[in-house]
């Protein structure tokens, strides 16, 4: 049996690398069974795992714990949306958010200002967070303020060092669910890659992620920046077609020079 093929030594011998965890996918509502399935395919490939949106929170109670618990159980921390935290702190209960994020079992929060304007400074968030456990993220980038220019990203560029000072772990590009008219994407969906270069730049591809909702975007940000980059808000069954481009299995993906396989020996 020990001499039997198996999938890891083909890829070898194919040129394709074993690479980390960069993938932080998103269940925007599936049902239980679903994620439970793409967790047990797919959960060497995933760095985290976004219950996203706010409809955990109304979701049976049960099975939005039972979704936490079974990314735990695969060793993958589980990370709640950004909207929730913004509707928090709107409606002056951010601390009882927070009791119930780590209470649930999260391993960490996003934060941002998309579609409101904090009334808590990142050290106060960080405190709170800290006190109950909770890691966080910060989202830079207004869900509703059309794409980035260059002074949008310098002035967003100043807030993310200000989070990850305060001890925020990532932050997190803006790219909502369509990549279109939005962050580094103008109305027609085209990527300005000198913008990215810029958040890269500063943060290093260890700290900064890209959202990345939609198959254009996806192939685009890892044709830029090559198979380390890290992707978030990529649908459960989206995962397994991500990640065989970022490994030059993908027929698109094949005769990009920074992402096709190598020939052993070359």
């Amino acid at each position: 049996m020990t001499d039997r093929p198996n999938l890891r030594d083909y890829l070898h011998r194919i040129g394709v690398p074993d690479l980390p965890a960069t993938l932080a996918p998103f269940d925007p509502g599936d049902d239980l069974a679903s994620l439970e399935g793409h967790l047990q395919q797919s959960s060497h490939m995933i760095k985290s795992l976004k219950i996203s949106m706010a409809c955990w929170m109304i979701a049976d109670e049960g099975v939005s714990r039972s979704k936490v618990a079974a990314a735990r159980r695969h060793g993958i921390p589980a990370v709640t949306g950004g909207g929730p935290f913004e509707v928090a702190v709107a409606q002056g209960e951010l601390p009882a958010y927070l009791d119930l994020c780590a209470d649930m079992g999260f391993s960490a929060i996003e934060a941002g200002e998309g579609f409101s304007d904090l009334t808590v400074t990142a050290e106060e968030v960080m405190a709170m967070a800290s006190e109950r456990g909770l890691e966080v993220q910060f989202e830079l980038g207004k869900k509703h303020g059309g794409a980035f220019t260059q002074d949008t990203v310098s002035a967003l560029l100043d807030q993310g060092r200000r989070w990850l000072d305060a001890g925020a772990k990532q932050v997190v590009v803006e790219a909502r669910e369509s990549a279109q008219g939005v962050g580094l994407f103008d109305d027609d969906g085209n990527f300005n890659g000198q913008l990215a270069d810029r958040f890269a730049d500063a943060f290093g591809l260890d700290t900064v992620i890209y959202e990345a909702p939609n198959k254009p975007s996806q192939f685009t940000l890892m044709n830029h920046f090559g198979p380390l980059v890290q992707l978030c808000n990529v649908r459960l069954e989206e995962i397994l077609r991500v990640e065989i481009y970022r490994r030059g299995l993908h027929s698109d993906a094949f005769d990009k020079p920074n992402l096709r396989p190598r020939k052993p020996g070359a």
